[in-house]
């Protein structure tokens, strides 16, 4: 008997490019016993979502090349193993959930499909699949399964496709699973389920979860074991607690240290003329009511923060004070006049002034524009801001200033990191120097310490030039962090508004008690994830209602 369910040892992984050989893993080894959650924390580019790939056979090669190393699954290594065998394991003994499922669920077939054809695959008779699929979906949480077997991916919510990935992956009961950044946007509460599901099924099955994340709260949270990557190597390594309390390593210190949601509160001052004034904006789609009459006033300078689930009507709201969605009803005017009532060529005009950061860099970077062609465009669309001999100079300054490099302009989006694309989107947003910058979620699959320098960035720019910010977020500890005011929204109504100091410390309503329960801590003793500590009452208000 093998002495461990799996064994890395000694493996190297590395990328030949046209720059040269790119050495992505170091040399690494870690173990992970049966019934174990080990989690491997780092961030972008440190190797850990190439080390588990390799253990699945999911690199390219080429470019790829595993080099050095044995990554030995109950004493037999998978990396010698004939093709035929190899296959067997994937799926059968070994399962793999990824960060974004919208982008691994085939977007043509329905969820029940994808879920019996993992089963087929491996043997199981047709109908059998279909019976095992819909008790997968059953026992994953989500609602009407018999219906949901019949949809599409991108009729789910980001957290029900994430647990429709979940019962893919478990379809045939794997020994291990690993779980790629699989909570990176998800909403706190919905967060907090998906883990405490994960830790269910654990139980039940005994399966080993080989967790990847840069989130310290969902180590502290699921995890049993810890190892810290940067750069391909692993740096240390121990239990949740040892690495939290007495890190050793530098870069463990300094990951610890960007944690957010310890440093002091803002206290914002004296509110004079508002710099934008929404009130009772309205917005439907067909029956459904997206926003039931939200208003709040933005001062130069200030930062609301706007929190809530999804569904809430955070991103609506937002959609709709940009004009990108066209509002029923209400006003928002912005240093005296409605952005409503303006034609196209006074909205125009307004553009550079109020700019936005999209939650999925993916999706907001032209895929066939360089990064310097992305930042330099708002200059073409507004050629008065700044001369184009100067261009490259001012797009060089920016990618510096949001922790990129100058050397980074002549790349694609698809080169980069996640992070790293949130990144050049926000460098975008700043090239027009706006008044107000909207941010949807920008900082969500950030990188601990790029989050906290990003933050910090957005911070000092809003001291020295002035900028406003209505910052859509569910990282609550950063919201702590950045926020002067916070806003707090549930099915498309304000239930609370009140500064930073007095929505966190004295919350009055059951629905934000329960949003800052369910917010991951990363202090091991603190386990302020769990559900169970949720108050009563506004366990109440997430748990039965929700079903994602």
């Amino acid at each position: 008997m093998a002495e461990h369910l799996l064994e890395v040892r000694n493996l190297s992984v590395e990328f030949h490019t046209a720059a040269g050989v790119v050495h992505a893993v170091k040399s690494i080894s870690y173990h992970l016993d049966k019934g174990e959650t080990l989690a491997i924390l780092g961030e972008s580019g440190s190797g850990k979502s190439v080390s588990s790939s390799a253990i699945m056979n999911l690199i390219d090669m080429p470019p790829g090349r595993i080099s050095s190393g044995e990554i030995l699954l109950d004493g037999r290594d998978l990396l010698t193993m004939p093709a035929e065998e190899r296959r067997e394991v994937n799926g059968r003994r070994v399962a793999m959930i990824f960060q974004d499922p919208l982008s691994h669920l085939n977007p043509v077939y329905s969820v029940g499909w994808q879920i019996s054809e993992a089963m087929t695959t491996h043997g199981l008779a047709g109908s059998k699949a279909r019976e095992e699929a819909l008790r997968l979906l059953r026992r994953v949480g989500i609602p009407e399964p018999e219906r949901a077997m019949r949809k599409y991916p991108h009729e789910f919510s980001g957290g029900q496709r994430q647990r429709v990935m979940i019962a893919m992956a478990l379809a045939l009961r794997p020994d291990l699973l690993i779980a790629d950044e699989p909570t990176t946007a998800l909403d706190v509460t919905v967060q907090a389920e998906v883990l405490k599901l994960l830790k269910e099924l654990q139980r039940e099955t005994g399966m080993a979860v080989l967790i990847i994340t840069h989130d310290l709260g969902v180590v502290s949270e699921i995890a049993d074991r810890v190892v810290v990557m940067e750069k391909g190597a692993i740096v240390e390594a121990g239990t949740v607690r040892e690495i939290y309390k007495n890190p050793q390593h530098p870069y463990t210190q300094k990951l610890i240290a960007a944690a957010p949601g310890k440093g002091a509160m803002h206290e914002p001052g004296a509110r004079a003329e508002p710099l934008l004034s929404v009130r009772d904006v309205r917005k439907t789609y067909g029956s459904f009511e997206a926003l039931k009459g939200i208003s709040f006033d933005l001062m130069p300078g200030e930062t609301m923060a706007v929190v809530g689930e999804s569904g809430s009507g955070k991103s609506t709201l937002a959609r709709a004070l940009l004009r990108l969605d066209e509002p029923d009803s209400g006003t928002a005017l912005w240093k005296g006049r409605d952005l409503f009532a303006l034609s196209p060529a006074e909205l125009y005009k307004l553009r550079r002034d109020l700019q936005m950061v999209f939650q999925d860099p993916t999706q907001s970077l032209n895929p066939r524009m360089t990064v310097y062609q992305l930042i330099s465009e708002a200059w073409v669309i507004h050629p008065d801001i700044l001369p184009k001999a100067k261009w490259r100079e001012r797009v060089a300054e920016l990618l510096v200033q949001v922790g990129l490099s100058a050397e980074h302009m002549s790349r694609y989006p698809h080169q980069f990191s996640g992070g790293q694309r949130q990144r050049i989107a926000i460098a975008r947003a700043l090239a027009l120097e706006p008044q107000l910058i909207i941010c949807d979620e920008a900082v969500s699959a950030l990188d601990v310490s790029v989050q906290a320098q990003v933050i910090e960035l957005l911070d000092r720019l809003r001291r020295e030039m002035g900028i406003a910010f209505i910052f859509i977020a569910h990282d609550l500890p950063v919201v702590r962090d950045f926020a002067d005011y916070v806003m707090v929204m549930q099915q498309g109504e304000v239930v609370e508004l009140g500064t930073v100091r007095e929505v966190f410390d004295t919350p009055r309503q059951a629905y934000t008690r329960a949003l800052l329960a369910a917010s991951l801590s990363p202090d091991p003793d603190a386990k302020a994830g769990h559900l169970a500590s949720v108050p009563a009452e506004a366990a109440d208000i997430l748990i039965p209602k929700r079903s994602h």
